[in-house]
């Protein structure tokens, strides 16, 4: 009975944290921020993960509080992300802003060069370690964003507008790029069925001759 209970709170939990994503990804970060808030209340340490990449529940938080200009709040949650699951990039992409629009120049750069750098690498970890399936940023419209944020970051002379707006995109875009890796995943399996099955049919015409 209890792990039937644990089942259907793990399914509620997921489902919560889908409708959170998807209204983050049209632009309404207040009913996002509903959606993870009951999650993050339910189970403060759930971790979303699709495929081999996983965003904390708090950082989804985070990112819904930033766009509503709540940064305080904003900068509490992400913390705690990165306490749960210190590997988060962009809990840590995002404390980077957090910091950067509330005045803290400093720490906001560290936290920035240190989000991208660690995203940048786990994308080409993706693409190099399955080069045949590398559905993650295939057209490398991300990496080349980071690589141009972190050239960016080494100057002396940081463009704060101009940062902070490409941090952004990318924010949005990874979470895009998850449904999108989603998606091609599923028709490779979709194909792969589809091709097992005609071959269990060859088979089958072959024998019955």
């Amino acid at each position: 009975m209890i792990f039937v209970l644990t089942g259907c709170a793990a399914y509620q939990a997921a489902g919560q944290v889908q409708s959170g994503r998807q209204a983050l990804l049209i632009n309404k970060p207040e009913d996002a921020l509903g959606y993870f808030q009951q999650v993050a209340q339910s189970n403060p340490n759930y971790i979303f993960q699709s495929g081999l990449y996983r965003e904390g529940i708090w950082t989804y938080v985070g990112r819904s509080q930033y766009i509503l200009g709540r940064l305080p709040e904003a900068r509490q949650s992400l913390e705690k992300a990165l306490s749960v699951y210190p590997d988060d990039y962009l809990a840590r992409i995002y404390l980077g802003l957090t910091l950067l629009r509330s005045g803290e120049d400093s720490s906001g750069l560290k936290d920035l060069d240190s989000g991208m750098k660690g995203l940048y690498d786990w994308l080409e970890y993706m693409n190099r370690t399955m080069p045949y399936t590398a559905f993650w940023d295939p057209r490398r419209e991300i990496r080349s964003e980071l690589e141009k944020d972190i050239n960016i970051l080494s100057r002396k002379d940081v463009d704060r507008p101009q940062l902070i707006s490409s941090a952004e995109w990318i924010g949005q875009r990874m979470e895009e790029e998850i449904d999108l890796v989603r998606r091609d995943e599923q028709r490779l399996m979709d194909q792969e069925l589809e091709w097992s099955r005609g071959r269990g049919v060859g088979i089958g015409i072959g024998i019955g001759f």
